[in-house]
């Protein structure tokens, strides 16, 4: 959100009586960032609401200017990210049953919508809301076990690795052998070769061998258009097409021999494929079969090709190696079953939040969970810290 720097951001109380023109005068979405005169403000980080005020006029202009909506009119569905407090959502209550003065509100976890989401790829029988969501967006990645609609909160792993790391990864690796990039947009050149040209690799020495074999194949070419002068550049997108995505498969591995390069979290080591074992592991016995049954992923960055096949095959070796190592202890006496892992890709997986709101508040079940405002009346805020999980739909 970008706002002047002469308008009063203080607590809703004494912004309502201070309220002048400046405070009228703020955009949000790409129209703040082109606006360098604009004081430019993030009210949310990683998830989590910090200003109050701020996200107040964000969601007004999102409401009234681009989905020209009467608040009045319409239940609305909100989703919160995992770990979120009760008093957060007491807050988001507030703003929205009195200043909007909506009829109704359902405050969804993230990770149970993902799970929604992933049922258009599967048959009615198979609709299930158990599940490990891998919810990975720009700042952060998330492992949430999920049993019943119920997100088992004491399991959830935090991965300090996500889009916005992968892109100055490359940003640094193009930066050191491409001298052609305007310095200005290397971080937006790199963003578009992470978006447009990454994959996930099965094997990285086959893969090195493969480029150093026959390069003009595997080699591409990236066209930009200088901001300042309006020539073209040209670029080679060769490693970074496979070395991006792997910092999620060998995070200690990022820094090869051939480039000297800081990561923003030197101290992570630990693959994805073990985080998602090792939160699995951590919950209850009767629940981790299902948990590995349907792994989902979620967010944008989760959308590079092949993501989900070597996740499944490398979580697959961590599972059989265990059960493996059960069975040598045992003296061949215990033959553990087999653990059938899967992970589940399917084509509404970046927006699979957004998706999987729409499908559960297009049921009639929805308005039935909903908090009225007249509940709100009566009760208060707190009546939010609560919301009823949806069944799984038919």
């Amino acid at each position: 959100i970008a706002i002047k720097e002469s308008a009063k951001v203080v607590d809703q109380a004494q912004r309502r009586v201070l309220k002048g023109v400046d405070d009228l005068d703020f955009f949000i979405g790409d129209e703040a960032i082109e606006k360098p005169t604009y004081a430019t403000k993030w009210p949310i980080r990683h998830g989590i609401v910090e200003d109050w005020d701020l996200m107040e006029r964000f969601m007004e202009q999102v409401i009234f200017k681009y989905l020209r909506a009467e608040p009045e009119d319409h239940y609305f569905l909100l989703t919160e990210p995992p770990l979120n407090t009760p008093e957060n959502r007491e807050y988001t209550a507030e703003i929205m049953f009195e200043s909007f003065n909506v009829p109704g509100l359902y405050i969804a976890v993230q990770a149970v919508l993902a799970l929604a989401a992933s049922w258009t790829s599967r048959q009615v029988g198979e609709r299930t809301l158990t599940g490990t969501v891998i919810d990975s967006g720009d700042g952060v990645t998330h492992v949430i076990p999920v049993a019943e609609g119920y997100v088992i909160g004491s399991c959830i792993k935090h991965i300090p690795i996500a889009g916005r790391d992968i892109t100055y990864f490359i940003q640094q690796l193009l930066r050191e052998r491409e001298v052609g990039i305007p310095p200005e947009q290397s971080l937006e050149t790199a963003k578009a070769v992470k978006e447009r040209f990454s994959y996930v690799c099965p094997d990285l020495v086959k893969e090195f061998n493969k480029y150093d074999t026959d390069g003009t194949k595997w080699i591409k070419q990236y066209t930009g258009i200088n901001a300042i002068s309006k020539k073209e550049f040209t670029i080679d997108v060769g490693y970074e097409r496979f070395l991006g995505p792997e910092i999620f498969f060998h995070p200690e591995a990022s820094w090869f021999e051939f480039c000297t390069l800081s990561f923003a979290n030197p101290d992570f080591t630990q693959p994805i494929s073990e985080v998602v074992d090792e939160v699995i592991q951590n919950c209850p016995i009767d629940v981790r079969r299902p948990l590995y049954k349907n792994i989902v992923l979620s967010g944008g960055s989760t959308m590079f090709r092949d993501f989900g096949r070597r996740l499944q095959r490398d979580l697959k070796r961590t599972v059989d190696a265990r059960l493996k190592l059960s069975e040598e202890l045992s003296g061949g006496r215990l033959k553990p079953k087999p653990i059938d892992v899967q992970v589940i890709t399917h084509h509404m997986q970046r927006y699979a939040v957004w998706f999987g709101g729409s499908m559960l508040a297009s049921t009639p079940e929805f308005y039935q969970v909903c908090h009225t405002k007249k509940d709100y009346e009566e009760i208060g805020p707190s009546i939010c810290r609560h919301n009823p999980v949806f069944g799984v739909m038919s």
